[in-house]
């Protein structure tokens, strides 16, 4: 197999002019680019992507770490990612949480697989790693990313959103189309994003003068079977609600599946609002209410703020991103 020394030999140039000829980073002039072509084509040279590592000190790659390769949350977040990054010349490699262990177990290893692999920089999308883990990552910490979670070691390299507000725009929905008596879905108590937003909806309630530990309330995943088993406690239980806030638009999915075959008609016996806006929320059946989280924006700045780092760019870096609500068919007035 053909090598970068037997293009340069055959072309008559030193290694160095044929690496700036290869990866176009420098001046070459074009009678040696010529050679160099030529010397490629008749050796049928092509170089791995080791070999341009090497040559140029840059894998042009960005790693990307998730809890869960599953769902509809993570792939419009990693179909951005991978575009951006491909428009740019660069690769994406993705790393999800797997194998023994807890969260925090599974993003360590994670990352250090990303890390080992060559990674130019990483992207984060956990809360479970702490501030000793990110130390350990040294000199190579300057070059990650958290998406939608904070560490308060790297406040710069965090882009997230107010999910309190977001909790607080679900309430105020729902007290504007005249609802109190209103049901609760969490998701893992121990997320601190999801703890946020729930503190919101809470507090903006509390504010309206609901009793809020006399709600009903359920604990999920995140997941549509969650959302499911809820719809089906909550129906179950024989507890009258006009309202069920689900803190993730997956969930909500689960429930309006669950209340369709129980004949429970959403918005008319029971209003539903989600949190996200995923494109489930826009397609469900009847289309989802859903706190907007302004996730493309939120992306892309983050992924600036890394290729800026990595590759000296001088991509624009914004850090607000509103929170709003989109309505649709699942709500309501009572």
């Amino acid at each position: 197999m053909a090598t970068i020394k037997d293009v340069a030999r055959l072309a008559g140039v030193g290694l160095g002019t044929a690496s700036r000829a290869i990866n176009g980073s420098g001046p070459v002039s074009p009678a040696t680019l010529e050679r160099v072509k030529q010397a490629i084509e008749e050796l049928g040279f092509r170089p791995s992507h080791a070999a341009r590592a090497l040559l140029t000190g840059t894998s042009k790659m960005i790693g990307v770490y998730i809890p869960a390769l599953s769902g509809t949350f993570y792939t419009p977040i990693l179909k951005i990612i991978d575009t951006e990054l491909r428009a740019a010349g660069l690769h994406m490699v993705v790393a999800f949480g797997a194998g023994l262990g807890d969260d925090r177990r599974q993003a360590q290893e994670g990352i250090d697989f990303l890390v080992e692999r060559g990674c130019d920089g990483v992207i984060v999308m956990t809360s479970a790693l702490r501030d000793d883990d990110l130390a350990m990552l040294g000199p190579k910490l300057s070059r990650l990313v958290a998406l939608n979670h904070g560490f308060a070691a790297i406040p710069e390299q965090c882009f997230t959103v107010d999910h309190e507000l977001g909790g607080r725009l679900a309430a105020r929905a729902l007290l504007e189309h005249g609802h109190r008596d209103i049901a609760i879905l969490t998701g893992p108590m121990a997320l601190p994003d999801n703890v946020a937003r729930i503190d919101g909806f809470t507090l903006e309630l509390t504010a309206a003068g609901i009793d809020v530990p006399a709600l009903w309330r359920y604990e999920g995943d995140f997941s549509p079977a969650a959302g499911w088993s809820a719809a089906q406690a909550l129906r179950e239980s024989g507890r009258h609600c006009t309202a069920l806030f689900c803190a993730n638009d997956e969930m909500a999915v689960g429930a309006l599946a669950y209340l369709q075959e129980a004949d429970v008609r959403v918005p008319q016996d029971l209003s539903v609002i989600a949190y996200d806006d995923t494109p489930s929320a826009e397609y469900s059946a009847p289309r989802l209410t859903s706190v907007r989280m302004p996730w493309r924006q939120m992306t892309l700045n983050g992924l600036n703020a890394l290729l800026n780092t990595c590759y000296d760019l001088q991509r624009p870096v914004e850090r607000d991103f509103p929170v709003s609500v989109t309505m649709r068919a699942s709500l309501a007035r009572v």
